[in-house]
């Protein structure tokens, strides 16, 4: 996730900083539960969310989204299982879309929550095909691909690129296992759960094909990573689709949610459920626009590479696996600026791509 924005008076939270104990539930609205998970990561919870259903007749849970395959977060799941889940099984495992934090635990807990029928999977084919991948063979979150892709945006730390080298397995060891049956989300379907019938919309940008559920009865919206209240949503360009313009797409799909009513309640994937989603998209617009700016103003002066531009987006410092979301980023807004024609880009003699203002 990138750097965090100020909040606005007019975004609302109206659980105030209420919070799930850990290993229990709390209900935000009939049927809908809310559980809080911890992540191993400077980012350390995640929001997931249980469901009431009904799938052939039968009291069952739709589980929305996992947590990463940890022992910790594992034995939350049992806890919250034999409590207040307890009496009805995993119905349906649905994932908003295919990163760590979101589908690590997925096969895990059909295996262990499901009735006599396994649960089955939900989610967008694209990310069910790149979580796939990704746990078998590691890309754009370590190995010797996603090194050589840092290295060609102007990475250079000898340690840091060695441990990038060494993280081949980093996706696996968060996600051992990818449900290989699923059944496809696509933007506008419609799924019912329970007595509330929700909407898909597609986002793109933060993942290849992110689904975020919205309720427009009780006006409800559960926007997994797209739509977060106080920090702003990582959106990288990785050593897969090294051209792609994840920013454009990233800020086309926040453009889609403006026709969301204002009084949508946003249930986000991290921080706290707030009202004030057209405030919140406006001071992403505004964050992404700042950051353009600082960017284009660098490419003015010099020919810049991504890793140039890691002290210019995140005045802090940062972490391995910061650095890692924070060379995508900075990729993305270049490559951004690229796609608009504001900059041209070039591989000097040592392989560095550069860009400068045209």
């Amino acid at each position: 996730m990138a750097a965090t924005t100020t909040d606005h008076p007019t975004l609302n939270y109206p659980w105030g900083d209420t919070l799930p104990h850990p290993g229990h539930t709390l209900t935000l609205r009939p049927g809908v539960h809310w559980v809080r998970m911890p992540l191993p990561f400077a980012l350390n919870h995640i929001n997931l969310w249980a469901l009431d259903d009904v799938l052939d007749g039968c009291p069952k849970w739709t589980v929305i989204d996992a947590g990463v395959a940890t022992e910790a977060i594992r034995t939350l799941w049992h806890t919250v299982w034999t409590g207040e889940l307890a009496g009805k099984p995993l119905g349906r495992m649905l994932v908003t879309h295919m990163h760590p934090d979101h589908v690590g635990n997925a096969q895990w807990l059909i295996e262990h929550f499901s009735g006599k029928e396994p649960a089955r999977l939900w989610m967008s084919a694209a990310d069910h095909l790149a979580a796939t991948l990704a746990s078998r063979e590691t890309s754009g979150y370590g190995g010797d691909r996603a090194a050589d892709y840092f290295q060609s945006h102007g990475l250079q730390h000898p340690e840091g690129m060695a441990k990038i080298r060494e993280r081949g397995g980093y996706y696996a060891s968060m996600v051992p296992d990818v449900p290989y049956a699923y059944r496809r989300l696509m933007d506008g379907m419609h799924v019912q759960i329970g007595e509330r019938n929700w909407t898909c919309l597609a986002g793109y940008g933060h993942a290849p094909e992110h689904m975020s559920l919205y309720n427009e009865r009780d006006g409800i919206l559960i926007s997994g990573d797209m739509l977060l209240p106080r920090i702003s949503t990582n959106v990288s360009v990785t050593d897969m689709e090294p051209e792609a313009d994840a920013l454009g797409l990233f800020l086309s799909s926040l453009e889609r949610m403006k026709a969301l009513p204002t009084d949508t309640l946003a249930l986000p994937s991290h921080g706290l459920p707030f009202t004030g989603i057209h405030t919140r998209i406006r001071q992403l617009e505004d964050h992404h626009r700042d950051r353009l700016h600082d960017v284009m103003t660098a490419c003015r002066q010099a020919p810049c590479t991504a890793a140039d531009m890691l002290p210019i987006l995140f005045q802090r410092s940062l972490d391995l696996h910061q650095t890692t979301f924070a060379m995508g980023e900075a990729v993305a807004h270049l490559n951004h600026l690229w796609h608009l024609g504001q900059v041209r880009r070039w591989q000097d003699s040592e392989g560095i791509w550069r860009f400068e203002a045209v």
